[in-house]
């Protein structure tokens, strides 16, 4: 299994805008409950928070705009977001109306008794029906519209969100891909794969990583130890225990010499060198001096970066733009930032201002 982004139940994906780098201390995306708040991108600048126990969401200057009611909440994506209320799960739109019940049409699968409900993406979401939290009965994934219809039939052992027009979906160990409608695009015969970016997808062959175009060609020999998507034209890949870039050709832009490297955002990527961070730019020079604990890239010109054991945030310059003061940060989306400081959870703006925390 590719180590890409949260998909539920440990199964990673890339496609919800968020990806797990090597050795990240903290959660890219997290479910408001028992305290803890979410932050994803965030779609018309809605921000989920929890309040005296339960969830609501607010906007970008902190306005409550969903008042607290629900016991679990997540982001919103194609204007509807996943809610818990008891033990029943939906969907509600952005002035808080529930227009998905968990009960669909779910009754008609054998088994039922849903467990996870995913975000939209290209008009579906994923969803796994038979599961059971907290031991391992795991169950089958399918895909709803946004009727709440169950439009691709839960079968399968894990399914990721849509991106492209193809979603990534595994039987018995093996990974392919399906388009909308549930037939397979390209056949389940890959060890691991990623989601498709930029008209190409990552795939394992044996224990090499090469890439596939929407055909299921293999266009980029499997040779690479390890492989992710590309972002901005590049990709990073390991060679001989080191990480660098190529392009779609296939062709070595940035030799492998770095004990990591994050994807590029924003024209720089984030590179470890002696368990040190710093960024280069596209032609591989390094425009901001390994300095950092640990780091990500950067998100509306801010990226967020460890010193010690608190987060800040830096310019594009690697000015300290937010002074490192926070327990965990989360990327800026739409002007907002999640953070935690002393066991206080919200929302700063690019100031470095709160706009929202627990204690509101």
């Amino acid at each position: 299994m590719s180590i890409d982004e949260s998909q539920g139940r440990g199964i990673l994906d890339p496609s919800d805008k968020q990806e797990i780098e090597k050795k990240s201390p903290v959660l890219i995306s997290r479910d408001v409950e028992s305290g803890k708040i979410v932050e994803f991108e965030q779609e018309d600048a809605l921000f989920a928070v929890f309040k005296r126990g339960k969830a609501g969401y607010i906007n970008k200057d902190g306005k409550m705009m969903i008042e607290p009611q629900f016991d679990r909440a997540r982001h919103f994506s194609e204007g509807l977001a996943p809610i818990r209320i008891g033990d029943t799960w939906g969907y509600i739109d952005k002035i808080g109306r529930i227009v998905i019940s968990l009960l669909f049409d779910i009754d008609k699968v054998k088994n039922a008794g849903a467990f996870y409900l995913g975000s939209f993406c290209e008009g579906l979401a994923r969803v796994e029906v038979g599961g059971k939290w907290g031991v391992e009965i795991v169950g089958r994934w399918g895909y709803i519209d946004k009727s709440g219809k169950i439009v691709i039939e839960p079968k399968f052992n894990h399914a990721w969100n849509f991106t492209e027009g193809l979603a990534v979906v595994s039987l018995a160990k093996k990974w392919g891909f399906i388009d909308k409608t549930g037939k397979i695009a390209i056949d389940l015969l890959f060890n691991s794969v990623h989601s498709f970016s930029e008209g190409l997808a990552p795939v394992k062959v044996g224990d090499r990583w090469g890439y596939i175009d929407k055909s299921g060609k293999i266009v980029i020999a499997p040779k690479y130890e390890n492989a992710y998507p590309f972002r901005e034209g590049l990709a990073q890949v390991e060679v001989a225990d080191k990480w660098g870039f190529i392009d779609k050709s296939g062709k070595i832009v940035i030799e492998p010499q770095w004990e990591f490297a994050h994807r590029f955002s924003e024209g720089l990527a984030c590179v470890e060198v002696s368990n040190k961070h710093g960024y280069i730019s596209k032609s591989g020079e390094m425009v901001i001096k390994p300095q950092f604990q640990e780091s990500f890239g950067f998100s509306e010109r801010l990226a967020r970066v460890r010193i010690g054991c608190k987060w800040g945030f830096i310019d594009k310059k690697g000015d300290m733009a937010i002074k490192p003061q926070f327990d965990e940060a989360m990327e800026f989306s739409h002007g907002l930032a999640y953070v935690t400081i002393n066991g206080k959870m919200g929302y700063i703006n690019r100031h470095g201002e709160y706009v929202w925390d627990s204690t509101n």
